[in-house]
Parts: C-alpha cells; structure tokens; sequence
C-alpha cells in the first residue's frame, strides 16, 4: 500500500468554491487519502456546502463558531492526521488529478532528509480561469533563474519563490516545528525558514495545482497599510532567520530581506514596524567588520 497523505482543508467564507476545491481532492489519482476538513467560522454558509459535500463520505468535518485564525486552524487538523505527508489545502484552490502522485513518486525517490516536495502552478481567477503561471511569473521578473532543490534556506530568506499550495510536507517536518507558529497572523515564511534550516526541499517542475488569486486573500493583502499585522509577522520570522543563519552568503541574504521589507513598511506608512526593521539592518550592518562581529556573537561556522 503507498504511503497515507493526510489533507488537510481549511475554509474561510471560501463556499463559491469549496465544491471545485473538494471535487479535485476525491478525484485524485493517488489512493491512500485521509481528508480532515474544518471550517473557519465562515459568514458565508461554507459549513452547509462542506457538509451537503461530505454527507455520503466518512471524513472529519471541525466547524468553529468563531474566526481562530488559520494558524490554530491548521494545527487543530494537524492534531488529527495520521499519515506519512500532509498537505495544506485552502478551500479555493483546485488540485490537479495527478498532484498526490506525482509528489509521493518523487519523495519515493528522494532520501529521507528531503522533508518538502514542492511544485509549479497556474493562477486562476474568481471564475477559475487560468491568469498566469507560477514559474513563468518568477523568471519575467528575475526573481530567480532556477526553481531551487535541496538546501534552499538561504533562498527562501532572500526572496518568494515557493507556491505555497504545491507542498507535499513529509509529518516528521511538522512533529519537529510543532506546527505552524501561533503567534503568526500567516504562516508560508515561517514555515520556509524554519523546515528548511533541517530539511532539503525537492522541486518538481511540472504543473499540478491552480492558486486561486482574490482580492480578499490575505496574500493580495500583505503589504496594505491596515495589515500590520502581517507586517509584523514577517519582522518576526526575519528575527527568528537572524539566529538560524550559519554563513555569511545566508547573513547576506537576509540583509537583502530587511531591506525590502524596511521599505515596504515605509511606503505602507507602517513606520514604527519600519524603525525596528531599521534597527536590525543596523545590527547586521552590511560591512564586513560588522559581519565579522555577528560571526563572533553567534559563533557561527562559515564554510561558504
């Protein structure tokens, strides 16, 4: 028998396409699936459609009266799976048929320290057309030249390349990180940072998901003055990367991080975030007799 895949699905007022989005989990090609759904306290009667959706089906449904954020959400679910791999599934976005099988196929040939297999996707719309692809995206913009495999710390406190939606998470990643964060308003970077200190990541250059791109996402939202929230969350990770750094190239890269977010924080008027940014840019300097000191006050071994 293959290996079980835990799924993981999260609503939040997500009920125009909760339909879409569970269709393509029951129709996957891969045949050991254990679905655990739970719904955010959405306003929307996305409770109804998932149990109307469910009714015939044993699956675990949790419903929350009330908003508790998607961090907890997620670790309530986690709490409940019981396979090798888990997957974060949002409500809005749509599985390719082939996504759990082709991901599983290249775990099965990947050594055990590859935590994360992770893969291109398309963005669709509210009416799931297709708008754009996810690598295509990153390369028009240079944001990379390559999607990266194994090591890929330094890489992902430098800058987004992962669609989050595209991992196959092998369970012993989450039972070491306890989770996703609580504290966090979102959770993407975090996780990035952390798993990626301990575990290789795999990419798998083919298409198998479709992100659903709103303008309600937290995503779109990320940088808008009134989320600062989310602003802060991100100071939190790039502290908590500041103390997983082991070389200078990652202590580099995360100084290229700082300074994007320092700036995002000045044109979204978040300006006391922005001073705290500013003073951990003036902690890790960017001259060598300053990174010669981080060298020594964290006692790092840097071979690169």
């Amino acid at each position: 028998m293959r290996p079980l895949v835990s799924v993981i699905c999260i609503s939040f007022n997500h009920a125009l396409y909760i339909e879409e989005a569970l269709k393509s989990v029951f129709e996957q090609s891969y045949p050991n699936i254990e679905v655990i759904i739970l719904d955010d306290g959405s306003g929307d009667g996305s409770a109804e459609v998932i149990r109307t959706l469910i009714s015939d089906k044993k699956i675990s449904f949790i419903h929350h009266q009330t908003n508790l954020g998607y961090t907890k959400t997620f670790n309530q679910g986690l709490a409940l799976a019981t396979g090798e791999f888990v997957i974060d599934f949002a409500l809005d976005d749509v599985m390719l048929p082939n996504f759990m099988a082709s991901g599983i196929d290249r775990f099965e040939k990947e050594p055990v320290s590859t935590g994360v297999v992770y893969s291109n996707a398309d963005y669709i719309d509210a009416n799931s057309k297709v708008i754009g692809n996810h690598k295509e995206i990153l390369l028009k913009k240079k944001l990379v030249s390559e999607l990266p495999d194994g090591n890929v710390f330094e890489q992902v406190i430098r800058r987004y390349f992962i669609c989050t939606p595209t991992m196959i998470i092998r369970k012993q990643v989450f039972d070491r990180l306890g989770g996703y964060d609580e504290t966090l308003t979102y959770e993407d970077f975090d996780f990035w940072v952390r798993s990626s200190r301990y575990w290789n990541y795999a990419y798998l250059d083919e298409v198998h998901m479709r992100k659903r791109k709103l303008q309600t996402s937290m995503s779109a939202s990320r940088y808008h003055h009134h989320q600062n929230d989310q602003l802060e969350t991100t100071l939190n990770v790039c502290k908590k990367a500041f103390h997983l750094c082991k070389s200078k190239a990652e202590l580099r890269a995360l100084n290229e991080r700082l300074n994007y977010e320092y700036r995002q924080c000045l044109r979204n008027d978040a300006k006391e975030l922005a001073e705290e940014y500013k003073d951990l840019l003036q902690l890790m300097g960017g001259h060598t007799h300053m990174v010669s000191k981080l060298v020594n006050y964290l006692k790092l071994d840097f071979h690169r």
